[in-house]
């Protein structure tokens, strides 16, 4: 049996494949920005919300993609993404200062049956060259997605409806969101105090306060998203609900002892 030795040069291996050795060298060039945001959005999800764009254009080019520094980082501002360390991005989560900004509640908090705190959260999904924005309202117990919907812009509107959805399921103790100008809106959070409802806020820049939302995107991108690459508004419609679905009644989780959400959700 041959031994693997160290010193055997790129040439003598590119050789005896009977391939052309420049091909060993080559990094894959995509200029499609759809597919380097999906790549984005995944580094950046494992790195638990750490990359900034130099390490993520490190990591791509590491896994053998060509992709400009400048690129991702226009794509991360477009994607409202930003590693830990403090810097001036355009984000879905850009705070208007003549909104109240409420504290954080969940510190320490020991979240122990359902509806007793509710998070939503907004992401972008890249669909024929321009951005769709999802949000879920989960119940963090179970971790069931109670309501959901798809939006062509940011506008308050959605997620007001959304809420309103929400709470024809039931009410929730506490209800935690980012900073964005969508959920600090007046018409947000007048239906949260109408229904007695703790409003909890992320602190600025904090995307562990939210962790489990931030979870829940990775597995829609990566389970759904990434797997079935709608093209079109339509289909990306189809597959949203659809992972819903099996996200809520089939997929089974870890950290719930292998129950689903709804049998959880449902069973108190």
């Amino acid at each position: 049996m041959l031994g693997y030795d160290n010193n055997f040069s790129i040439r003598k291996q590119a050789k005896l494949l009977q391939i052309c050795r420049s091909s060993i060298y080559y990094k894959a060039i995509i200029n499609n920005d759809s597919e380097v945001a999906n790549l984005i959005q995944e580094i950046y999800l494992k790195s638990d919300c750490r990359y900034g764009y130099r390490k993520v254009s490190a990591v791509l080019n590491n896994d053998g993609f060509n992709v400009n520094t400048k690129k991702v980082l226009r794509l991360m501002q477009e994607m409202s993404l930003q590693g830990i360390y403090p810097r001036k991005f355009i984000n879905t989560t850009k705070r208007d200062s003549a909104h109240n900004v409420y504290p954080y509640l969940l510190e320490g908090l020991n979240i122990s049956r359902v509806n007793q705190v509710w998070a939503t959260d907004i992401t972008y999904i890249r669909i024929m060259d321009h951005f769709m924005y999802f949000i879920a309202i989960i119940d963090l117990y179970s971790r069931y997605i109670i309501a959901y919907d798809l939006s062509h812009d940011l506008s308050a509107g959605f997620c007001k409806i959304t809420l309103e959805d929400a709470l024809s399921y039931g009410v929730p103790d506490i209800f935690n969101t980012d900073q964005g100008c969508q959920f600090t809106s007046e018409g947000f959070t007048e239906i949260l105090c109408r229904e007695g409802i703790k409003i909890s806020m992320d602190h600025k820049g904090r995307c562990f306060d939210n962790i489990f939302v931030e979870r829940l995107w990775r597995t829609l991108k990566q389970e759904a998203i990434y797997y079935y690459r709608p093209e079109t508004i339509k289909e990306l419609e189809v597959c949203l609900k659809d992972f819903v679905v099996w996200y809520n009644h089939e997929r089974v989780h870890q950290s719930l002892k292998y129950k689903t959400p709804a049998s959880l959700y449902f069973s108190n």
